[in-house]
């Protein structure tokens, strides 16, 4: 003889539903989800920190990669530049001098318009290119 019920399955579904419970025991229910991003609902606030800091270093990090292949490319685009630093540097040479001292560099940011980093990075692709014989 099959079983029946007289208890209504529907009277339970308040207590099974998403917060149910908790509006049966006075809880408040949990904040939407739409105020947190996925990143902070799947690893929390601290990685999403976290992957945000990461994110905006990586770029400080390749701004200057960009800047040193744009330096390269002026080199390649502009080949009398380099011989002109070429000969600069030769000079230098001949007086007891290095290229790549802090002076040097400071003389070729000056007359480049460019930071002494970036000075250094110009100097060190004109002698890798055009003139290895200079130190």
């Amino acid at each position: 003889m099959p079983r029946h019920s007289s208890v209504n399955p529907d009277s339970f579904r308040p207590v099974l539903q998403p917060h149910g419970l908790a509006k049966r025991c006075g809880r408040p229910p949990k904040p939407a989800a739409s105020s947190r991003s996925a990143i902070q609902l799947r690893f929390g606030p601290g990685l999403a920190a976290w992957l945000a800091s990461g994110v905006l270093l990586l770029g400080q990090i390749l701004a200057p990669v960009e800047a040193a292949s744009a330096l390269l490319e002026t080199v390649k685009q502009n080949p009398q530049l380099a011989k002109q630093l070429c000969a600069e540097f030769k000079q230098l040479n001949a007086e007891g001098r290095s290229a790549t001292s802090p002076a040097s560099l400071a003389r070729v940011a000056s007359s480049q318009g460019l930071s002494t980093m970036d000075a250094e990075v110009l100097t060190t692709y004109v002698i890798g290119l055009y003139c290895p014989d200079v130190r």
